[in-house]
């Protein structure tokens, strides 16, 4: 969170406070590590996104196994083998090798981007279980992680964490 908007939420929580001379200010706080790791939809997208991508992460399987035993191969026939043999199957297997670590950065790439499309999505649901809470018990400010002290009594995560089990 950046610095200005630490100050901006200083600024409104003490401004709040002094403008509320006879109500009493009710203040929120939200633990977002820990919502990310117990929410049921980050595991829900943890399947999702395994389930997506798991054909090509077995198609790199195949092709490590595919480089190994030409390897292997390569080992064991290549004093038998000519020169011009040699060096033709050392070629395939060296081009395999730049296919395989093309494929294999381009999946990293791929699912990167994947991860963060579901964070963004679980990102928006939080902040709308978030607003829910916040509108249904009343609460007139509720701060997000990035807090240097919050009691446990302001504490709302697990309320957040029911809101979103629910949907």
């Amino acid at each position: 969170m950046s610095k200005i908007l630490k100050s901006l939420m200083l600024a409104t929580l003490v401004t709040l406070a002094t403008s509320t001379q006879a109500a009493e200010l009710k203040v929120g706080y939200v633990q977002v590590d820990k919502i990310l790791q117990d929410a049921p939809q980050t595991a829900e997208s943890g399947k999702k996104l395994e389930r997506e991508f798991s054909p090509r992460s077995q198609e790199l399987d195949r092709m490590a196994k595919q480089i190994k035993d030409l390897e292997t191969v390569l080992d064991k026939e290549g004093l038998t083998l000519s020169e011009a043999e040699r060096r033709n199957k050392e070629r395939d297997v060296q081009n395999i090798k730049i296919e395989f670590q093309r494929k294999q950065r381009e999946l990293r790439e791929d699912i990167n981007l994947r991860k963060n499309e579901e964070l963004g999505s679980l990102q928006d649901r939080i902040n709308k279980a978030v607003q829910s809470v916040s509108e249904a018990e009343g609460y007139d400010l509720v701060v997000y992680s990035g807090v240097a002290f919050a009691s446990k009594k302001i504490d709302i995560t697990d309320k957040v964490l029911k809101t979103l089990g629910k949907k």
